[in-house]
């Protein structure tokens, strides 16, 4: 065998042991690769849980971004006692800090303000800061002995102001409610407590404010009221009559003049008295007062 022959052989054996099972180097026929997309194409369907889903992003971009307390010294005083309010319980300086992220711990300048602050307080004596509320109540005593101090004043407390104070502030006046020793206002919306009042009187047989009974209660809204026609003669049959109202005072005259400015004099007749003496007696020189001496 010539060389020609040889190198013919070995290179057709080369290419037999050659792999091509890559799909570039030796792509499959045309109907494997049909019968491959068209079994892989429901499996992709039917499973949608390798479909690649877009993550949620919970960013509103119409808002600025929350970028902390900021760097400014009364911005971060208003996150430290507000912080101290929502809190409502002592807190020591060193945990504000590291909860609002604020160096108040070494900041003199935002230290001083936070003391100086109407609404912080700071107990020397454990080193706690706490929040100064409108009222200082605790438990359903102290807020009924605030109740009665306000209403005695003629005034009632909003119940917004009271839950500020005392979380559990709504619970204590519902069941104080319930006992008849507050009248609550409510919204007439959602029926929302407004404003709450001492109840001075208390409801007993003896001294009255009791619950109306049903039945007088229907009666008094059953009641229907007239219209101006037949109110006025309801009231003549029975020998009554319908109140006027009082006449309106009419501005004017010399109360509306401008003050400063005189009216201009006028011509009045003046009226002479002593016309009997006239032409005996001149007062003016024969007239001498009693006790004087006359020249």
């Amino acid at each position: 065998m010539s060389g020609l022959a040889r190198d013919a052989a070995a290179f057709k054996s080369a290419l037999h042991r050659q792999d091509y099972t890559s799909w570039h180097s030796q792509p499959p026929p045309l109907h494997q690769a049909q019968q491959a997309g068209s079994s892989a194409a429901p499996a992709t369907d039917a499973d949608p849980s390798k479909k690649k889903k877009r993550p949620k992003s919970n960013i509103v971009y119409s808002q600025p971004a929350d970028t902390g307390t900021g760097t400014n010294v009364n911005t971060q005083l208003v996150y430290l006692v507000s912080h101290l309010k929502a809190t409502g319980n002592p807190m020591r300086l060193q945990d504000l800090a590291i909860i609002t992220n604020t160096p108040v711990d070494t900041d003199k300048v935002l230290l001083e303000k936070f003391k100086a602050h109407d609404r912080v307080i700071h107990d020397p004596k454990t080193d706690l800061y706490s929040y100064r509320h409108d009222f200082n109540v605790r438990n359903k005593a102290s807020l009924l002995t605030e109740i009665q101090r306000q209403t005695r004043k003629g005034g009632g407390l909003s119940v917004r102001t009271l839950k500020e104070s005392w979380k559990e502030a709504p619970q204590a006046i519902e069941e104080l409610e319930k006992e008849g020793e507050v009248y609550v206002t409510r919204t007439l919306k959602d029926g929302q407590m407004r404003m709450v009042f001492w109840n001075e009187v208390k409801p007993t047989e003896e001294q009255g404010g009791m619950a109306v009974e049903k039945e007088f209660h229907d009666l008094w809204h059953d009641l229907k009221v007239p219209d101006d026609v037949d109110l006025l003669k309801a009231l003549a049959s029975e020998g009554l009559q319908a109140t006027t109202a009082a006449a309106p005072v009419l501005k004017g005259g010399a109360a509306s003049k401008k003050k400063g400015k005189k009216s201009a004099a006028k011509n009045r007749h003046i009226r002479i008295t002593n016309t009997h003496l006239k032409g005996t007696i001149d007062l003016s020189r024969d007239y001498v007062p009693p006790g004087a001496t006359a020249k």
